[in-house]
């Protein structure tokens, strides 16, 4: 089954974010101190991805021209706007604005990184889940946290990652048939490592330290690609 390593990981971020809500009454100080140190590991995943780029000029340029593209698109707000839409079809009872906050804080969390498009890759081609699995793991204990205090629309974002994992899984012969092998290492990595700079601006924004709109960093991942494509064509590696 191509897809079971995508819908186990949605599945595990589901009942974290049920055990999450079932653990949401521990005190406030020990919400925010979880909440710092979630954000203090998420920066540490950032920059360990971060610097695992060869070309940083492809991760500067990718990130400058896709936050142009994200905020004239308004991305952000747009993602807001379907999680607030969620909440008026649910009737929501969450904290004015907590549900969309926890589905775009989730998302972001869970599909930005390799390790997705790795794993559904491995899924599709070989019908191997042990990354996808992995992942779930890790994204599972995450929306036990994050839940606890940011409500159920950490469960939410198990619908991007399905969606977004399984066509990469369903497409992945046509992706590997389209892209010789060296050009596609050079875009994980590289979309890995631009990835982890938009992971540590999440973690400071978990802590309070910043208000980035990282929905708006989101279009670096194609360009990360474009300019991979165009590398690898004019042999500039």
């Amino acid at each position: 089954m191509v897809l079971l390593g995508t819908l186990i990981n949605a599945v595990l971020i589901i009942v974290g974010t049920i055990i999450g809500r079932a653990l949401r009454n521990i005190s406030e100080k020990m919400k925010e101190t979880v909440m710092y140190v979630i954000g203090l590991s998420v920066i540490v995943l950032g920059l360990q991805m971060g610097l695992g780029s060869q070309n940083f000029v492809i991760v500067i340029i990718s990130l400058v021209l896709g936050t142009v593209i994200g905020e004239w698109a308004q991305l952000e707000e747009k993602l807001n706007d379907f999680g607030h839409w969620i909440e008026r079809m649910l009737g929501a009872k969450e904290s004015k604005g907590s549900l969309a906050q926890g589905f775009v804080t989730a998302t972001l969390i869970f599909v930005i990184g390799a390790m997705g498009i790795i794993g559904a890759m491995e899924s599709g081609l070989s019908n191997e889940h042990g990354v996808l699995i992995s992942k779930g793991i890790i994204d599972g204990f995450t929306s036990i946290i994050l839940a606890s205090t940011l409500g159920f629309g950490v469960m939410l974002a198990a619908i991007p990652v399905f969606v977004y994992q399984g066509l990469i899984a369903l497409f992945a012969t046509q992706i590997s048939l389209a892209i010789p092998a060296e050009a596609l290492d050079m875009f994980i990595l590289e979309m890995s490592a631009t990835g982890g700079v938009m992971i540590v601006a999440i973690g400071l924004n978990l802590m309070g330290i910043t208000k980035i709109r990282v929905a708006n960093l989101l279009p670096g991942i194609l360009v990360v690609g474009m300019v991979v494509t165009v590398i690898y064509k004019f042999n500039l590696m």
